[in-house]
């Protein structure tokens, strides 16, 4: 944070220079396109880049926060988070076009094969936290969902496209010391269908609706996609528990109390009622 005398500013670092570019260039045509709901990185005055320890510094506004942040406990963030989303989407698909020489291509199965694939490697470590009947649901479930995504593979290459966000967790939801909602951080954005970051927004809030199939479908933006079958397969994959699980043993954090009983609660506690959730999505798919 960087505070002058009449205003505040983030200044973030980046250890490759045409990232920050990107990262400059991007916010800019959001702005240019109509979208604000997000930051602008500053035009320096000067000529040369900020480059200090190693990083490669912009610098761009600050956005007051609420002094209620954002989660996805209430109804009704989960739906403002859903809406900016679309509106993301929206402006995006305009452009992305311009962006596709810049940006990786989104496919979502490839990214989930990779996860599944060191998660099976760390199995014989997880048997000291897992019992096996838990374990090899898991495992299942995933086989199930990857075979049925590359079945119905065409669902993700056909366009139209927008650019995605790529990581819509709660903490990249903003809400301003107004009120409204904005969204932040784009350093993980790519190309694909719009179904790719809904997928992933929604892994991240059913946890807060108990796994209910019922609620999710009263989500207007999710309602048409619960009739593509490879939409359906996808929502089966365990995407949380992999990420989390594979990242508390790549960090050897897992003797932290607070975050391994946060991650045991996802596995096991919530674990009948997101068997119950994959059931019923498996019966749509028949």
């Amino acid at each position: 944070m960087l505070k002058t005398e009449k205003n505040t500013y983030i200044l973030k670092g980046y250890h490759i220079y045409s990232r920050l570019r990107l990262q400059e260039a991007f916010t800019a045509t959001l702005r240019k396109e109509g979208f604000y709901k997000t930051y602008l990185f500053v035009t320096p005055p000067v000529k040369e880049q900020l480059f200090f320890e190693g990083l490669h510094w912009g610098c761009m506004e600050y956005i007051e926060p609420n002094k209620h942040p954002f989660s996805f406990h209430s109804q009704k963030n989960r739906q403002d988070g859903m809406e900016l989303l679309e509106q993301f989407h929206q402006v995006t698909s305009f452009f992305e076009a311009r962006y596709r020489t810049l940006l990786p291509n989104g496919y979502l199965p490839e990214k989930w094969n990779e996860r599944f694939a060191i998660f099976l490697k760390n199995l014989p470590f997880l048997r000291y936290f897992i019992n096996e009947t838990v374990l090899s649901e898991m495992v299942s479930w995933a086989n199930w969902s990857l075979k049925g995504m590359e079945k119905n593979r065409f669902f993700f290459l056909k366009e139209p496209f927008v650019i995605l966000h790529g990581d819509v967790a709660h903490h990249n939801f903003l809400r301003d010391k107004a009120g409204n909602l904005q969204i932040i951080d784009f350093d993980l954005i790519s190309i694909g269908p719009n179904s790719l970051d809904y997928l992933q927004y929604v892994n991240r809030i059913l946890p807060y609706m108990e796994w209910s199939l019922k609620k999710l479908s009263r989500m207007k933006q999710i309602q048409t996609f619960l009739n593509e079958k490879a939409f359906l397969y996808a929502l089966a994959f365990p995407a949380d528990i992999f990420r989390e699980w594979n990242r508390i043993i790549r960090e050897k954090t897992y003797t932290d109390h607070t975050k391994l009983k946060q991650i045991m609660d996802m596995t096991i506690n919530q674990f009948y009622l997101r068997k119950q959730f994959i059931d019923q999505v498996k019966s749509l798919t028949l």
